[in-house]
């Protein structure tokens, strides 16, 4: 980490403790994290995917190269940061194709996408990879019919989805799982979803799956939205939701279940574990990431306000007034209140990917934006 870098964290802990102290429940915490986003390499495609893993971040989308301090270094649709110093990582194995996902566990790095070639090697849409070298696994390779579009691993296994029809010529109905120790497919975690599946996240025993869908296991009643058994795929019939529109992204706390959401506009939401809706925000384009750190709920998208009520018109705008949030909010983790908290950003599409690491006390964002408060950094960013 820098001297500045330092210095900023320690003022940071500073006034975060007088903050503290000075306190009253009636006025709400911010955002702890810097608006302005750490000194990271940027990248001359689009950032679709980003994991945190101890002290690095692994990235990937649709570049053939990373730029740091206004020089090129390869990088082929995969790359990898140190966290703490922002340093570029020599990690660089190559997709011949996008990269939509990442899920990390132990010394594996899982990536789904739109290629057919890792590192030289054939590999359909869905690779494993070494951590630390990048070396290609031997004896993880499937042929997948259909897009992997979410990766999740936890539970001893590696959940999949997206738009998938078949794995090695078995029937699997927009997910799958795999065994994280063997690689081979888990023959008894295949539900079924009439809709792709966009996003996946793991926590208490549950897998969240959120899309398009309207039946799950040809069970309706749990539209784009749901919860399944880790190991038998059984619908968690205790959890409830039917979000009304598309569920592009999930994050999971302890006790609440936080979406992204497209629509009229589109809108960020919290739900209890048992799928009742705790608060809704609104904006006047799709929320297309979202992650929690400390109290606080980041979201991102193609938008560029924040309404004050969820009453939306033509194209998603704002009816009854707005405030400025360029691609990139931050809410109250309890009631979703609007914080204070801006860095904004340019571009159409803005922010695709966001993952958040406690350990780092930070979080990553990734799109197709090139500034940040209009500062240039091309479409990766790390506020901590």
């Amino acid at each position: 980490m820098t001297y500045r870098g330092k210095l900023r964290k320690q003022c940071m802990v500073v006034l975060a403790t007088f903050g503290a102290v000075l306190a009253t429940a009636a006025t709400p915490a911010q955002a702890a994290v810097s608006e302005t986003s750490d000194a990271v390499p940027g990248f001359n495609g689009t950032v679709l995917a980003v994991a945190y893993s101890g002290s690095t971040i692994y990235v990937g989308g649709d570049f053939t190269s990373a730029i740091v301090k206004g020089k090129s270094y390869a990088r082929s649709r995969l790359a990898a940061v140190n966290a703490y110093t922002g340093e570029l990582l020599p990690w660089a194995p190559t997709a011949d194709g996008r990269v939509k996902a990442i899920a990390v566990s132990g010394s594996s790095v899982y990536v789904g996408g739109d290629f057919g070639y890792v590192s030289g090697q054939k590999r359909d849409s869905l690779a494993r990879l070494d951590a630390t070298s990048g070396a290609v696994s031997s004896t993880f390779k499937h042929a997948i019919e259909g897009k992997p579009y979410a990766l999740a691993a936890a539970n001893g296994r590696l959940y999949v989805g997206g738009t998938l029809t078949k794995v090695n010529g078995q029937v699997r109905t927009r997910l799958a799982a795999f065994d994280l120790s063997t690689g081979v497919l888990d023959a008894a975690w295949k539900p079924t979803a009439d809709d792709q599946v966009e996003a996946l996240a793991t926590a208490s025993g549950r897998v969240y799956v959120g899309g398009k869908f309207h039946k799950v296991n040809s069970t309706s009643g749990y539209d784009r939205l749901v919860a399944l058994d880790p190991a038998s795929a059984a619908i968690v019939t205790g959890f409830k939701p039917k979000p009304a529109v598309i569920v592009f992204a999930i994050a999971v706390t302890s006790d609440s279940v936080y979406t992204a959401h497209g629509g009229q506009g589109g809108t960020a939401a919290a739900y209890t574990l048992t799928g009742t809706k705790r608060w809704s925000a609104t904006f006047d384009g799709d929320a297309q990431a979202i992650t929690t750190l400390g109290d606080t709920v980041y979201v991102g998208g193609h938008f560029d306000h924040a309404c004050r009520t969820a009453r939306t018109g033509d194209q998603g705008v704002c009816l009854d007034g707005s405030d400025d949030r360029i691609k990139l909010a931050a809410l109250a983790l309890d009631d979703g209140h609007l914080r204070d908290w801006t860095a904004n950003m340019n571009g159409i599409e803005g922010v695709l990917t966001m993952a958040a690491s406690t350990t780092v006390g930070a979080f990553a964002a990734g799109g197709a934006f090139t500034t940040v408060d209009g500062v240039s950094q091309k479409r990766f960013a790390q506020f901590s």
